[in-house]
């Protein structure tokens, strides 16, 4: 199942149509900028800018079981973004097995910190700032979405004094509350028997008289899961958030995004989900172009302070949640 999930995120990235191919995109990229180092590790992204930037800029979180490599990024994934003048940030965090779902979203709060400090030099609006992803790199969105933070002010890093506050999300079929998945009481720990991704829910910590990392107790864990679960950040004033989700999947509930939507919209946080009838965990046929085009309508919208257009905001064969449960 993890090769299947890793393995879709990179067809995602590499689907793209011929005529989509064709487009004169006028693009430069810059590889392996280091936006961060932890255990003497560099943490790096690479930045797509277009020749005529609209001053917006989306992060692609590269992740797909939390597993993150410069090898998944591939540049179709942002030619629908940079044909409207977004730049791309393709953002690769440490990755499981050896790092932890925590340490990941630690790495993406930094790389928007980064980002947003360096806003001038990239030639963008440190306020305008946009996520996206699919799957783990779904959850990762959100989490900047919801729990996105402001800096310290005291710190000695300039970056770790910028806020990690993003202004719009747009995702696929991202998991969301770890302690009810797929239906209330049922939980995601990574210790189940049938856990696909235990790695990057082994928790530990350091102990300093064994000077050795110790696995943490269960309360401590389910703590921890609680805290990466986007569903229990979100408060009013959160990024909007668009989802799209199969009613097919078998790895990340449905149910997942739908009861992320409904907290948000208690919260008169703007959300919608677009259900995708049929379509499983991975890649359908209209994700890359049309998908991606209703995403880049979502960030003109909250971004651009650009109305989008009805016809253009979800495709046609797809409803949203409410009208698709009918």
């Amino acid at each position: 199942m993890k090769r299947v999930l890793v393995g879709a995120l990179l067809v995602l990235m590499a689907l793209v149509s011929a005529a989509e191919a064709a487009k004169p995109a006028k693009w430069t990229r810059q590889q392996d900028i280091i936006y961060g180092r932890k255990f003497g590790t560099a943490l790096t992204m690479d930045v797509f800018t277009p020749a005529e930037q609209n001053g917006a800029a989306v992060i692609v979180c590269i992740s797909g079981g939390w597993v993150s490599n410069h090898e998944q990024i591939q540049p179709a994934f942002a030619l629908t973004l940079l044909n409207r003048g977004y730049t791309v940030f393709a953002v690769v965090h440490g990755s499981q097995p050896k790092f932890t779902i925590p340490e990941c979203v630690e790495d993406v709060n930094r790389a928007v910190r980064y980002i947003r400090t360096h806003a001038d030099d990239f030639k963008i609006d440190g306020d305008k700032i946009g996520i996206t992803g699919a799957s783990a790199g779904g959850h990762l969105s959100l989490m900047l979405g919801c729990a996105g933070c402001e800096g310290d002010p005291n710190a000695k890093d300039p970056v770790d004094r910028a806020s990690s506050c993003v202004q719009a999300v747009a995702c696929f079929f991202p998991p969301t509350d770890f302690l009810n998945y797929g239906q209330p009481g049922v939980k995601s720990l990574g210790i189940e028997p049938e856990h696909k991704f235990k790695a990057p829910f082994d928790f530990r910590t350091y102990d300093a008289q064994t000077k050795t990392f110790v696995p943490v107790d269960m309360e401590t864990r389910e703590k921890i899961v609680k805290e990466v679960s986007p569903i229990y950040h979100v408060s009013e004033g959160d990024a909007p958030a668009l989802i799209m989700h199969g009613d097919a999947d078998d790895l990340v509930p449905l149910q997942q995004s739908e009861i992320i939507v409904e907290k948000f919209k208690e919260e008169g946080v703007p959300a919608e989900l677009v259900v995708k009838k049929g379509a499983g965990h991975g890649v359908w046929p209209s994700m890359l172009i049309q998908d991606f085009g209703a995403f880049a309508d979502w960030f003109d919208q909250h971004l651009l302070d650009k109305e989008a257009k009805p016809e253009e905001a979800k495709p046609a064969a797809d409803k949203p949640a409410e009208q698709a449960a009918k």
